[in-house]
Parts: C-alpha cells; sequence; structure tokens
C-alpha cells in the first residue's frame, strides 16, 4: 500500500515509516523542510514538503495514498479535519496519534495514582485532543472514513527513523547529567506506563492492516515510576544511583509546563484492545534495560 505520513521527520513518524518500508509498503512523508529530503530519500520514503495548513497538498496526498497515519502535532484540529473530509466515503484508514497524558493527574511528582486506564474507562475532561481523537472515531462511524486512534505512553529506544530523541527520558537524561545524578520531581512516586518504539510501530503496522473503523488503543508494555527511573539513569551514567529531587517550581522555570504534564504526573495505562483485537505482542527491550545498554 501507499501510505501518507505526516512528522515523518519526528521520533514516532520516522519509525513508523521504517517500519511500513520494512513489511513492503510504500511511504509519502510530509516534511516541512528541504534540509531533510535526502535522508528521507536514503531511508526510502518519498518527500513532500508543506505543512499541515497546507490544505490543498494534505487532500491530494490523503487521496493519492490508500491510508493516512498523522503522527505531527496531535492538537491540530485543521490538519484532521482536512484528511477526514479528503478522505471521506473511501473506507481508507486514517490513524491518529493521540498521547496518554490526557489522562495524567496533577500529582506534582508527590504520590502514586491507583487510578489505572483502559481504553473503556470513562474519561470526563475537556481537552482538545480527547475532542479530537473523538473527531477522529465519530468518522470512523458516520464519514466512511476508518478512523484509529493510537494512544502511547511514555516512548523509548532509538529512532528507527531518522535520528530523533522522544521527550521525557532524554529531558531527564539531560538535567541528570547537569545535576551528576539521576533527577526526579518532588518525591519521585508518579508513575507513567511506557512502551518502546519498536513495538510502538508495529502496533501502528497492525492497526492499518486489521483495526476495525472508530477503534481505539492505548500503547503499553510496563510502567515504573520516576523515582527508579532516576535510579536507572543515575546509574547508566556512572553516579553509582545517586538521585538528587529537582522541585516542581525549578522544572517549571527551565521547560515551562511540559516539565508538569509530561515528568511530575500519574498516568497508568493499560493496552487491553492492541492485545486482544489486533494481537499485539510488544518484545521491546524494558525501559530499565534500555537505559543500562544505551544511555552513556
Amino acid at each position: 500500500m501507499n501510505i501518507f505520513i505526516t512528522g515523518v521527520t519526528g521520533y514516532i513518524g520516522g519509525s513508523v515509516a521504517k517500519t511500513l518500508l520494512d513489511a513492503g509498503h510504500s511511504v509519502y512523508g510530509l516534511t516541512r523542510s528541504t534540509g531533510q529530503m535526502g535522508e528521507l530519500k536514503d531511508l526510502g520514503v518519498e518527500p513532500v514538503v508543506g505543512s499541515l495548513e497546507d490544505t490543498q497538498l494534505l487532500t491530494e496526498y490523503a487521496q493519492r495514498s490508500d491510508g493516512v497515519i498523522h503522527t505531527a502535532d496531535v492538537g491540530h484540529r485543521a490538519a484532521v479535519e482536512t484528511l477526514i473530509r479528503a478522505l471521506r466515503g473511501t473506507g481508507k484508514a486514517l490513524i491518529h496519534t493521540s498521547g496518554s497524558g490526557i489522562v495524567g493527574d496533577d500529582a506534582k511528582g508527590e504520590h502514586e495514582s491507583h487510578q489505572i486506564y483502559n481504553e473503556e474507562t470513562q474519561v470526563f475532561r475537556d481537552l482538545e485532543p480527547i475532542r479530537i481523537n473523538e473527531l477522529v472515531r465519530k468518522a470512523g462511524v458516520e464519514q466512511g472514513v476508518r478512523g484509529i486512534v493510537i494512544v502511547p505512553s511514555m516512548v523509548y529506544g532509538t529512532s528507527l527513523g531518522l535520528p530523533r530523541d522522544s521527550i521525557q527520558l532524554p529531558m531527564l537524561i539531560h538535567k541528570s547529567k547537569e545535576l551528576g545524578a539521576g533527577v526526579y520531581i518532588g518525591q519521585g512516586r508518579n508513575r507513567w506506563s511506557n512502551v518502546h518504539i519498536q513495538d510502538l510501530a508495529q502496533l501502528y503496522l497492525l492497526a492499518l492492516d486489521k483495526a476495525p473503523s472508530a477503534s481505539y488503543f492505548f500503547a503499553e508494555n510496563g510502567e515504573e515510576s520516576f523515582g527508579d527511573l532516576a535510579r536507572y539513569v543515575s546509574n547508566a551514567l556512572g553516579f553509582a544511583g545517586k538521585t538528587v529531587r529537582w522541585t516542581l517550581e525549578e522544572a517549571v522555570a527551565e521547560w515551562g509546563p511540559l516539565a508538569q504534564y509530561t515528568l511530575a504526573t500519574n498516568c497508568r495505562i493499560r493496552a487491553v484492545h492492541a492485545r486482544h483485537l489486533l494481537g499485539w505482542k510488544p518484545e521491546g527491550e524494558s525501559i530499565q534495560s534500555w537505559i543500562a545498554n544505551h544511555v552513556e
């Protein structure tokens, strides 16, 4: 199949593109930079230069493709609406990438939550990413689009596409190097589910092949507290397990609200639908092992 991927130069988009290419698919990849066209071509991607604001371009490539995977800017409603219009009545897949932060709390790193979400857990929150998820799923019911939503947890592992990092773990590693100890916010008791990038990319491949319309998939294969992550990072960096507390105020002053909502919250999910409906069997290296073997 010919698949159109937005965000193809990113960590998730590039890894999904490489996985699809390895499976025998062809990939059109949206990129804003002409400077990365050579790298994308070397990967096997046909570059499409443009942005999420280019309505005509998105429409053209969505319609000439057998399916669309949207990994760029999960909150860009206009782009999602454009892709739905372009695919209306075709029965083609539109896989939208969300993020498990939509179920995060406001723990400030101080406590572990006992709330664990699966795909059937109702979430009553007025958040734009949730509204966009519902837009995609509704299109899968009412507009003849095979709308699918994938909701990754903390993603880790070496990029399968262009050299790119994820967000949360690299932030912690960078600050830990600076402080000479594994760093966590508050008490470091908050917990996040996590998933290896290789397993996540395989989930997209499975969803493209056989996910039903209007389906919704969490992606996780384990969880850790941020205190334990700090200890793993400390050991990998040669700091002998030494850890240090970073106040939420200091973290937000340096990194903005991103620190509060990605490093100080609880976000515990279970990928029930992916395993039961698609037969997804994550096999990637655990986050503890990956940190020990790949963080220097």
